[in-house]
Protein backbone atom coordinates (compact mmCIF):
# COMPACT_ATOMS: atom_id res chain seq x y z
CA UNK A 1 0.00 0.00 0.00
CA UNK A 2 2.80 2.35 0.89
CA UNK A 3 4.48 1.67 -2.45
CA UNK A 4 1.26 2.44 -4.34
CA UNK A 5 0.79 5.62 -2.29
CA UNK A 6 4.34 6.77 -3.03
CA UNK A 7 3.96 6.14 -6.79
CA UNK A 8 0.62 7.98 -6.80
CA UNK A 9 2.18 10.93 -4.96
CA UNK A 10 4.95 11.15 -7.54
CA UNK A 11 2.73 10.65 -10.63
CA UNK A 12 -0.30 12.73 -9.63
CA UNK A 13 1.36 15.28 -7.46
CA UNK A 14 0.64 16.50 -3.95
CA UNK A 15 -1.95 19.10 -5.04
CA UNK A 16 -4.31 16.72 -6.92
CA UNK A 17 -3.78 13.67 -4.69
CA UNK A 18 -6.54 14.46 -2.09
CA UNK A 19 -9.14 15.06 -4.83
CA UNK A 20 -8.18 11.86 -6.66
CA UNK A 21 -8.23 9.89 -3.39
CA UNK A 22 -11.74 11.21 -2.64
CA UNK A 23 -12.96 10.25 -6.12
CA UNK A 24 -11.42 6.78 -5.86
CA UNK A 25 -13.03 6.33 -2.42
CA UNK A 26 -16.51 7.27 -3.67
CA UNK A 27 -16.13 4.97 -6.69
CA UNK A 28 -15.06 2.10 -4.44
CA UNK A 29 -18.04 2.77 -2.14
CA UNK A 30 -20.46 2.71 -5.08
CA UNK A 31 -18.90 -0.52 -6.34
CA UNK A 32 -19.24 -2.13 -2.89
CA UNK A 33 -22.91 -1.06 -2.62
CA UNK A 34 -23.57 -2.43 -6.12
CA UNK A 35 -22.02 -5.79 -5.21
CA UNK A 36 -24.01 -5.88 -1.95
CA UNK A 37 -27.26 -5.18 -3.86
CA UNK A 38 -26.51 -7.98 -6.30
CA UNK A 39 -25.81 -10.39 -3.41
CA UNK A 40 -29.07 -9.40 -1.72
CA UNK A 41 -31.02 -9.91 -4.96
CA UNK A 42 -29.51 -13.37 -5.43
CA UNK A 43 -30.34 -14.29 -1.83
CA UNK A 44 -33.92 -13.05 -2.28
CA UNK A 45 -34.36 -15.09 -5.45
CA UNK A 46 -33.00 -18.19 -3.68
CA UNK A 47 -35.40 -17.62 -0.76
CA UNK A 48 -38.24 -17.13 -3.22
CA UNK A 49 -37.42 -20.43 -4.92
CA UNK A 50 -37.39 -22.16 -1.53
CA UNK A 51 -40.74 -20.61 -0.63
CA UNK A 52 -42.23 -21.73 -3.96
CA UNK A 53 -41.06 -25.28 -3.31
CA UNK A 54 -42.47 -25.18 0.21
CA UNK A 55 -45.79 -23.83 -1.12
CA UNK A 56 -45.99 -26.65 -3.67
CA UNK A 57 -45.34 -29.29 -0.99
CA UNK A 58 -48.00 -27.79 1.30
CA UNK A 59 -50.54 -27.63 -1.54
CA UNK A 60 -49.77 -31.24 -2.46
CA UNK A 61 -50.24 -32.34 1.14
CA UNK A 62 -53.55 -30.44 1.30
CA UNK A 63 -54.76 -32.14 -1.89
CA UNK A 64 -53.79 -35.55 -0.47
CA UNK A 65 -55.69 -34.86 2.75
CA UNK A 66 -58.73 -33.65 0.80
CA UNK A 67 -58.72 -36.77 -1.38
CA UNK A 68 -58.39 -39.06 1.64
CA UNK A 69 -61.27 -37.28 3.38
CA UNK A 70 -63.47 -37.58 0.31
CA UNK A 71 -62.75 -41.29 -0.07
CA UNK A 72 -63.34 -41.94 3.63
CA UNK A 73 -66.57 -39.91 3.50
CA UNK A 74 -67.85 -41.91 0.54
CA UNK A 75 -66.93 -45.16 2.33
CA UNK A 76 -68.73 -43.94 5.46
CA UNK A 77 -71.85 -43.00 3.47
CA UNK A 78 -71.88 -46.43 1.86
CA UNK A 79 -71.50 -48.17 5.21
CA UNK A 80 -74.18 -45.94 6.73
CA UNK A 81 -76.66 -46.67 3.94
CA UNK A 82 -75.96 -50.40 4.25
CA UNK A 83 -76.42 -50.28 8.03
CA UNK A 84 -79.64 -48.27 7.88
CA UNK A 85 -81.15 -50.46 5.18
CA UNK A 86 -80.30 -53.56 7.24
CA UNK A 87 -81.86 -51.97 10.34
CA UNK A 88 -85.00 -51.07 8.38
CA UNK A 89 -85.33 -54.64 7.16
CA UNK A 90 -84.90 -56.06 10.67
CA UNK A 91 -87.43 -53.64 12.16
CA UNK A 92 -89.87 -54.32 9.34
CA UNK A 93 -89.64 -58.04 10.01
CA UNK A 94 -90.04 -57.49 13.76
CA UNK A 95 -93.21 -55.46 13.22
CA UNK A 96 -94.80 -58.12 11.09
CA UNK A 97 -93.38 -57.37 7.66
CA UNK A 98 -94.78 -53.84 7.66
CA UNK A 99 -92.69 -51.26 5.84
CA UNK A 100 -90.51 -49.27 8.18
CA UNK A 101 -91.71 -45.66 8.39
CA UNK A 102 -89.69 -42.77 9.78
CA UNK A 103 -91.80 -40.07 11.38
CA UNK A 104 -90.63 -36.47 11.74
CA UNK A 105 -89.79 -35.05 15.13
CA UNK A 106 -92.72 -33.42 16.97
CA UNK A 107 -92.69 -29.62 17.05
CA UNK A 108 -95.11 -27.54 19.10
CA UNK A 109 -97.20 -25.45 16.66
CA UNK A 110 -97.19 -22.19 18.66
CA UNK A 111 -93.69 -22.37 20.08
CA UNK A 112 -91.55 -19.58 18.67
CA UNK A 113 -88.73 -19.31 21.14
CA UNK A 114 -86.93 -16.55 19.22
CA UNK A 115 -89.91 -14.17 19.41
CA UNK A 116 -90.35 -12.63 22.83
CA UNK A 117 -93.98 -11.89 23.58
CA UNK A 118 -94.99 -9.78 26.54
CA UNK A 119 -98.10 -10.31 28.62
CA UNK A 120 -99.54 -6.89 27.75
CA UNK A 121 -101.21 -6.77 24.31
CA UNK A 122 -99.89 -4.35 21.70
CA UNK A 123 -103.28 -2.66 21.22
CA UNK A 124 -103.37 -1.79 24.94
CA UNK A 125 -99.88 -0.30 24.80
CA UNK A 126 -100.75 1.74 21.71
CA UNK A 127 -104.00 3.07 23.25
CA UNK A 128 -102.33 4.13 26.53
CA UNK A 129 -99.14 5.55 25.01
CA UNK A 130 -96.76 2.95 26.41
CA UNK A 131 -93.49 2.73 24.52
CA UNK A 132 -93.11 -0.44 22.47
CA UNK A 133 -89.84 0.39 20.73
CA UNK A 134 -86.58 1.82 21.98
CA UNK A 135 -85.89 5.44 21.07
CA UNK A 136 -82.51 7.12 21.05
CA UNK A 137 -81.82 10.11 23.26
CA UNK A 138 -81.51 12.48 20.29
CA UNK A 139 -84.82 11.29 18.85
CA UNK A 140 -86.51 11.73 22.23
CA UNK A 141 -85.16 15.30 22.58
CA UNK A 142 -86.29 16.15 19.05
CA UNK A 143 -89.74 14.72 19.72
CA UNK A 144 -90.38 16.65 22.90
CA UNK A 145 -88.61 19.93 22.00
CA UNK A 146 -91.10 22.82 21.80
CA UNK A 147 -91.68 23.97 18.25
CA UNK A 148 -91.01 27.62 17.43
CA UNK A 149 -94.02 29.75 16.60
CA UNK A 150 -94.57 30.76 12.98
CA UNK A 151 -93.31 34.24 11.99
CA UNK A 152 -96.78 35.55 10.93
CA UNK A 153 -98.60 34.28 14.05
CA UNK A 154 -96.18 35.66 16.62
CA UNK A 155 -97.61 38.36 18.84
CA UNK A 156 -95.37 40.88 20.48
CA UNK A 157 -96.13 42.51 23.78
CA UNK A 158 -94.80 45.99 24.44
Amino acid sequence: MALIGAVALIVIGPEKLPRVARTVGTLLGKAQRYVADIKAEVNRSMDLDELKKMKETVEGAARDVENSIQTSASDFEKQWSDATSDTAKVLGQALGNEPFAIYPEYKHPHKKWRVKQGATPQWYKARNGIRTKAMSGAARVARFRPRPAAAGNATTTP
